[in-house]
């Protein structure tokens, strides 16, 4: 029997997931379903290219702007709750569409992990909190290296949130979070999906979309944004965010603001490069190249053929 349903849209930064997965909602009457592991923060808008109400286009968006910044957030969490929002859509005669740009959360939730209880260890969280924010993100990186190689190299070294959730889950539970994984796709997905990958041909203009998307963001109000998250306590993943981490310097008087500027250009581009580093070890992805169609149009015209090629139909 076939399960649910569901289109992903997925790529690195600036491809134009959103406007692809508001479109084909429109086309298909679907939903969206974000899959952005800093979109889910309140506040945090400008920095994290949040979908304004103009770009939604009157498509519900789930699992957008419901938490606060001092609460953390795993994907065990973003599993459960996107699997709901899933469940719910498609008993409405929805089509599900999961859109975003955060490979474990979109791979975890496609291939139908189910994770332990979680468990919880404040203290332990804390302190780890503390020595990251003291000795410096690495170090505890590495005590994750050291517990669980393949965690340690899925997750990047400044994902703090993720890095410390790793290392509670191993000794809360005396089971690393890769064991984890592994059991738990013993069972098949509940789903049966379309994984559509947005990018560029041609690297340079992904990098040079980047670049600009981050100049729009300055003159949205992207330097303010990031000062009150400067300012936020018990804020450690928002704080970690590429878009808000890079002016901190500047707040403490350590740099100009065109240095920060630039610095969240860079981190961007290489974030950009991780994000297509993972998505391509899914061969399941059918990619289409932005800069290959002449206009949005024509994009969103491709992705719908390989929806109703599936069968799918409004």
């Amino acid at each position: 029997m076939a399960g649910i349903p569901v289109v992903a849209v997925v790529g690195p930064t600036a491809t134009g997931k959103t406007r692809l997965a508001v479109g084909l909602s429109l086309r298909f009457g679907g939903e969206v379903v974000s899959a952005d592991s800093m979109q889910i923060y309140r506040g945090l808008d400008i920095g994290t290219a949040k979908p304004t109400i103009e770009e939604m286009r009157g498509v519900p968006h789930h699992l957008i702007d419901f938490l606060d910044p001092s609460q953390s957030f795993s994907v065990a969490d973003f599993v459960e709750l996107a699997s709901k929002s899933i469940a719910d859509i498609n008993a409405r005669g929805k089509l599900p569409i999961v859109a975003g740009g955060t490979g474990l959360y979109i791979w975890s939730l496609l291939n139908g992990l189910n994770f332990l209880p979680q468990e919880k260890d404040e203290e332990l969280r804390a302190k780890l909190k503390h020595m990251a924010e003291q000795e410096g993100t690495e170090k505890v990186w590495k005590m994750l290296r050291e517990i669980d190689p393949e965690s340690a190299e899925r997750i990047h070294p400044n994902n703090v949130g993720r890095v410390i959730r790793a290392i509670e889950v191993y000794r809360v539970t005396g089971i690393t979070m890769t064991e984890q994984i592994r059991r738990s796709r013993e069972k098949p997905s509940p789903y049966d999906p379309l994984v559509i990958g947005l990018t560029y041909r041609d690297r340079s203009k992904l990098y040079d979309a980047i670049n600009r998307r981050v100049d729009i963001m300055m003159q949205r109000g992207l330097l303010k944004e990031a000062e009150t998250v400067f300012k936020m306590e018990h804020a450690a993943t928002a704080s970690q965010a590429i878009g808000y981490k890079e002016f901190f310097p500047y707040f403490r008087g350590e740099c100009s603001v065109e240095e920060s500027v630039e610095q969240v250009k860079r981190e961007s581009r290489r974030y950009a490069k991780r994000q297509l580093t993972w998505f391509r070890r899914d061969e399941s992805v059918q990619w289409l190249y932005v800069d290959e169609f002449a206009n949005p149009d024509e994009l969103l015209a491709k992705a719908a053929s390989l929806i109703l090629q599936k069968g799918w139909k409004r």
